[in-house]
């Protein structure tokens, strides 16, 4: 959060006379508020909101304080008015999955970027579900079905689920026809904890119901990368997602197996809050990177889904 982020908070509080009031103003959790307040005290090296139970009230250095604060925050918002409107700056913060993030959203960013040099970006690549309201983040890209919330989500396309080997060891151990038979298979896992995982598979080519598969993984590591470098040396099969398999499919590095029994994709959404301020980069992002990302995606479904594949 940046000491802009924390004054309109400040103030917001202050007119509302509530950290929480304010903190549901910008879509922030009350913890976020209360850093802001936090930060801006360090900075004067003094108190300027007194909390009780009746409620919030700036002292006197705080009123002092509250008066630059909104001078600031008038003159910034005349001066963006002011802008061409192709003009975008502020600070821009965004998560998503590690790989997914290195593939396919780093690219897109570094574009954004170039168009708007005034813009700043942090970029949280992490492989847990990340508190946007707890941690800041502008804009998330969600590899997963959605529960609601107050956010607002864009579609960007889906991922699928499938299993890959190289064809050298297809080759020397034959092609898996059923899931059952992956008990007879080298397989490769991500799951440092142990050398078993669940594998979820449709029940039947066709149907819509699924079922979980006990693997016995004979590698078992920490990075999906280092699983499909694994599985392209020809060390067994891997679990991955379409686009981390997409190059290596299209070159004929890896082939695609049990494709009948591959689960429902997996959808692909960009989420943000609702309504962001007129003058920061969140909408201008998403407003670039909704049509490229959905592109990538779209070019990752054709090649997987119209390459060969062996028969299942």
């Amino acid at each position: 959060m940046d000491r802009l982020d924390a004054m309109e908070i400040a103030i917001a509080a202050i007119d509302e006379g509530s950290l929480a009031a304010a903190a549901r103003r910008f879509g922030r959790s009350a913890a976020a508020a209360t850093r802001a307040i936090a930060l801006l005290e360090e900075d004067a090296g003094e108190t300027l909101l007194l909390r009780s139970t009746r409620g919030l009230r700036p002292t006197e250095a705080g009123e002092r304080h509250a008066t630059v604060w909104r001078e600031v925050l008038a003159r910034l918002a005349e001066i963006r008015k002011e802008q061409a409107p192709n003009v975008i700056n502020g600070t821009l913060v965004l998560t998503a999955p590690e790989l997914f993030g290195r593939l396919k959203v780093a690219p897109v960013l570094e574009a954004f970027l170039e168009a708007h040099p005034e813009v700043r970006a942090r970029a949280l690549l992490l492989n847990r579900m990340v508190d946007m309201v707890g941690e800041g983040i502008d804009v998330a890209v969600r590899l997963a079905h959605l529960q609601d919330s107050g956010l607002v989500a864009v579609r960007l396309g889906e991922v699928r689920q499938v299993i890959c080997a190289s064809p050298a060891y297809l080759a020397r151990h034959g092609l898996p026809r059923e899931p059952t038979e992956l008990a007879g298979h080298r397989c490769i896992g991500v799951n440092p904890d142990g050398n078993r995982e669940l594998w979820t598979f449709r029940q039947k080519a066709g149907s819509a119901r699924t079922r979980s598969v006990q693997v016995r993984t004979q590698l078992s590591i920490t990075s999906v990368g280092t699983g499909l470098d694994a599985a392209l040396r020809g060390k067994g099969l891997v679990r991955a997602l379409s686009y981390q398999v997409a190059g290596p499919l299209a070159v004929g590095q890896l082939r695609r197996v049990l494709t009948s029994f591959e689960p429902e994709a997996v959808p692909v959404h960009m989420i943000f809050r609702p309504n962001p301020r007129p003058w920061s980069p969140v909408r201008a992002f998403v407003d670039h990177a909704v049509p490229a990302l959905r592109r990538e995606l779209a070019q990752t479904a054709a090649v997987v889904d119209w390459l060969p594949t062996p028969q299942d």
